[in-house]
């Protein structure tokens, strides 16, 4: 069977509106980087390549292990301990139109790296799950004056962002760098293999507006999945003060999580509060804290009524990503909730050893 023609290629996404041949022209001219080949990259990745970008650099110093491959969808079992940049180049290979030139990095990105990575790229992607690395590619495409698109995949929320030259940045959003044991990993939380999809897949669509000037990009505004409720909400967010330096820690505010010990104490003195439990069933069976009220995320909306409006609401769950959304929630219902941040795991850590950890 002969190859098909180029114009029949993309002939789905040609005849979109506002698309058409210039679109398709500046794909082929675009230059995209993405950082990251696992869960988040193995959504995105194909997409881009099949739609026509004409380069894609990809760069990932990890290789591909085991657990991988329920959700990194590039890999398979014979590409265990394979540098992932190289596992995906090959795999994207065989969806790659012609005139596509594919390019592996297989290293970790840092300080002395990340300005080369980017320069002359049309858009850069952050597929990783690493704080570190979003910090440093947030910085460095500022520099460069290259828009960043990010997203994020942990547990059943995830999240997508897009940095244009001149707009607010993934610093300004999180100023703060969480400390390393508040960040919840796919390691440590697990990840729902859908949610890469989903999160990937609204990420190509930010890289694909991006290069065609299709829509409205993701400029100051995130974009928060829930995959549980489901849900899908948008957060309005501007530049942060230039005058505050990222530091590791700040006074705590009214806006802020409580910390797990703040918790204990307030249970302690007896505080008048509604511990708020936001998992599933079958995690509180096998623990929770002692007073808590179950009430799993995806009902809270119907089960308001159950709540004391007068009284403050703590919101707990396994690591701290859904209690987030759930006192977000709460407080737009006109509660006062915070979330405790680290959920029931940093409390077994740090509080009661006793409570077993899952």
């Amino acid at each position: 069977m002969s190859a098909p023609r180029t114009a029949d290629r993309f002939a789905r996404q040609v005849a979109l509106p506002g698309f058409g041949r210039s679109g398709q022209e500046r794909l082929a001219a675009a230059r995209v980087v993405v950082v990251g080949a696992g869960g988040l990259g193995s959504a995105l990745l194909p997409v881009l390549v099949a739609g026509g970008i004409g380069t894609v650099v990809v760069a990932d110093g990890d290789v591909v292990d085991v657990t991988n491959l329920h959700r990194q969808t590039l890999h398979g079992a014979d590409d265990i301990g394979a540098e992932k940049a190289t596992s995906a180049v090959a795999t994207l290979a065989a969806l790659a139109p012609a005139g596509t030139t594919l390019l592996a990095d297989p290293r970790f990105i840092d300080e002395a790296s990340v300005a080369a990575l980017v320069d002359g790229a049309t858009v850069v992607v952050d597929a990783t799950d690493s704080l570190e690395a979003r910090y440093l590619l947030d910085a460095a495409t500022e520099a460069a004056g290259v828009p960043l698109v990010w997203g994020s995949a942990t547990e059943t929320t995830g999240q997508v962002g897009v940095c244009l030259p001149g707009s607010p940045r993934w610093r300004d959003l999180f100023p703060t760098r969480p400390a390393d044991d508040a960040v919840v990993t796919c390691a440590v939380g697990g990840v729902l293999p859908t949610l890469c999809t989903t999160i990937g897949g609204l990420m190509a669509t930010e890289v694909l507006k991006l290069l065609t000037g299709l829509g409205r990009p993701l400029a100051g505004r995130l974009l928060v999945v829930d995959a549980l409720a489901p849900s899908v909400r948008e957060i309005a967010f501007g530049a942060a003060d230039p005058t505050e330096p990222i530091t590791e820690e700040r006074p705590m505010t009214d806006d802020d999580d409580l910390d797990v010990q703040e918790v204990a104490a307030l249970l302690e003195r007896g505080e008048r509060v509604q511990l708020v439990d936001v998992r599933e069933p079958w995690e509180a069976d096998i623990t929770s804290l002692p007073g808590a009220t179950l009430i799993p995320l995806g009902t809270l909306q119907d089960r308001l009524g159950e709540l004391d409006p007068d009284v403050p609401v703590i919101t707990y769950c396994h690591h701290g990503v859904r209690s987030v959304d759930a006192a977000d929630r709460l407080a737009a219902a006109g509660f006062h909730a915070r979330s405790m941040a680290g959920g029931i795991d940093r409390w077994s850590r740090m509080i009661d050893a006793s409570v077993p950890r899952y």
